[in-house]
Formats: structure tokens, sequence, C-alpha cells
């Protein structure tokens, strides 16, 4: 794997003059294959014809979910981004993404680094900043594709991912494992089947939820479990604020409780793993969250059905890896196996 090298911070100008510079050198280097059977076109998630490589060899993922199906369908990913509120890739994927460097925050992509990774293909998609400038621009390094639209279906983006890099069979076969999974954990839910979840989102001074177009709670409606009024309906494509007095929103049979980053936690000092980091964030919050008057009222805490996860998984964007861990989280919090 490449290692992410240091960079002094540039004006937009120099970054830009630096840009212009390194493409005409690099014009005579193109990493697309030079025959035209080496290359395919496809139709991103705009619309737009994209001829890309038929086997693309160095990819770079701007977004979770773009990232998460890259390594979920064994791709070489040689740049990616920083995960949603957190300063290093997502803490669910942190194991399978050692040693990519991360070139692009929810913000928006770093071109300069990216071009010096000489990418043969760049995925990104609506979950992160990337107007038609910026995607103009990536397109000016490789190929690039807009996999779909914030708020998209997560296994329609990971099919569509899966036909952009040529692997259709691949992806077909990670979708009928969750699918399996999805059955044998449903079939073991018992007095749990049907139950109300929460997915609650919380940081220092404000608690979120998550509405059901995300990823998480797609997973949720796949094991037939309901979502409670409050959040049963559509949103703006990510967590939605919850103010202190509307506590109740929060409240189900059942509540996945996450936060982002170990570096939100009152305590701080996590150490182990990057999921298990955040999974002690979690915990350490939820301390916090059972200071906030009216928190302890809700069923969830009194029945104690509170379950602190890996907010990076449960209250960001991802893909069938993100999806695996809030299955795992589910069957062992609600199935009797």
């Amino acid at each position: 794997m490449e290692r992410r090298g240091t960079r002094r911070t540039r004006t937009a100008g120099a970054v830009t003059g630096a840009l212009l510079t390194l493409l005409a050198a690099t014009a005579c280097q193109s990493t697309e294959p030079s025959t035209p059977d080496g290359s395919r076109t496809v139709t991103d998630g705009k619309g737009a014809q994209v001829t890309v490589p038929a086997e693309p060899a160095r990819v770079i993922a701007l977004s979770e979910p773009t990232l998460d199906g890259a390594l979920a369908l064994g791709l070489t990913v040689v740049g990616t981004t920083s995960g949603r509120g957190q300063g290093a890739v997502s803490a669910y994927l942190a194991d399978k993404a050692a040693g990519i460097p991360v070139v692009a925050s929810v913000a928006g992509p770093n071109l300069e680094q990216i071009l010096t990774l000489t990418p043969d293909l760049i995925l990104t998609d609506g979950t992160v900043s990337a107007d038609d400038s910026v995607l103009d621009k990536l397109a000016g390094i490789a190929p690039t594709v807009y996999i779909s639209p914030t708020g998209a279906d997560w296994q329609t983006a990971f099919t569509t991912l899966g036909d952009v890099v040529n692997r259709a069979a691949e992806t077909e076969q990670v979708l009928a494992g969750y699918r399996g999974r999805v059955d044998e954990i449903k079939a073991g839910l018992g007095p749990n089947t049907g139950a109300t979840v929460s997915i609650v989102r919380w940081g220092l001074g404000q608690p979120s939820v998550l509405l059901r177009e995300l990823p998480p709670s797609k997973v949720l409606a796949d094991l037939g479990l309901r979502r409670p009024p409050a959040q049963d309906r559509d949103g703006p494509g990510h967590s939605q604020p919850v103010s202190r007095e509307n506590l109740d929103q929060l409240d189900a049979d059942w509540m996945f409780f996450g936060t982002l980053g170990g570096a939100t936690s009152p305590e701080g000092g996590n150490t182990g793993s990057a999921a298990d980091v955040g999974r002690a964030a979690s915990a350490a919050m939820l301390d916090n969250a059972v200071q906030t008057p009216g928190f302890t009222a809700l069923r969830a805490y009194r029945d104690q059905r509170i379950v602190p996860v890996d907010g990076s998984a449960w209250t960001s964007a991802g893909g069938p890896l993100a999806a695996t861990v809030i299955l795992t989280d589910v069957a062992g919090a609600m199935t009797a196996g």
C-alpha cells in the first residue's frame, strides 16, 4: 500500500497552478487501457456516459459508501476519504483500509494528492461535496463515476458500483450473502419480531436520529423491524437533530446508540481497535446522555434495551460492510442465538 505523504498547505491559486503543471507533465502517461477492448462505457448516477477501464487497478473511493463497496469487492483502493465526523477512515473500515492514504473528506477532495496517486478510476457519490466543477476536475485526472445521489438505496448503489468496476457477479454474491443473513436473523427474532427500533446519534449537547432512507434504517426494514413514528419518514439524507425538549422522539422498544469519533467521547483515552474505540466512545457518550433530563424516563432505558454501537457503521453512510456490522449487532442484542 502507498503511504500518505506530508504536504504543506498551499493557497488555492498555488494548488491550481501545481495541478495544471502536473496534468501537463503526465498527459502522455494515461492510466486508461490503450486498446479499444480495454475499456467499457457505463452510465453513472447522473445519467452521464463514462468510459472506464474494464479491469480498474488503481481505484480512488471518495465517499464512505464507495469505499465500503470497493473493499467488499476486493478492489485495490489507492486513496480514499475520512469518515464523517472522523479524522481518518471510518472506524468500521479501518482494518480493511489499513495503509490507504486519506485524500478527501466529506467537504471535498484534495486534487493535488489524488493526482500523485495516478488512479485509473475515481468513484464518488452524493454523500460528499462533489459539484459539477469538482467532478470535472477529477475527470481531468482519471475517469470519474458519480455512483448515486444522497439518500439512494444502498443495495442499488452497490449494484451500480459493481457494474462500473465490472464485477456484477461478485456484487450479486455479496448481496445474496446479505439476504441470507437477513433471513437467518429475522427467523431468530422471536418476541422481538416487528419491534420498534430507534437509531440515535449523540454528540455533546445534541442528539439526533437517523431517518428511514439511510442504510441502517434499510437494514432494519429488511429485518421486519419498525421505526418509531418520529423516525418513520424520509429526511435530508442524513441525521435529523432532536431538541432535548423532545427526547420522547428517541424512544422505542430498542435503541441502538452511537456517536462519531472517539475524540467526541467525554472521557477520551480509548484504546483498542478502531471499531472498539467507536463502541467505547458510544458507551461513554451514553453516560453523558443519562445526565440529560428525561432520558432515564425513556422506555428503552427503563427496559435496559439501549445498545451502544460503533457509530461509524450505524450513524453514517455505508454499504455491505456496514450492513454486516449492523446485522451482527442486531443479532447479538435481539436474538436468542
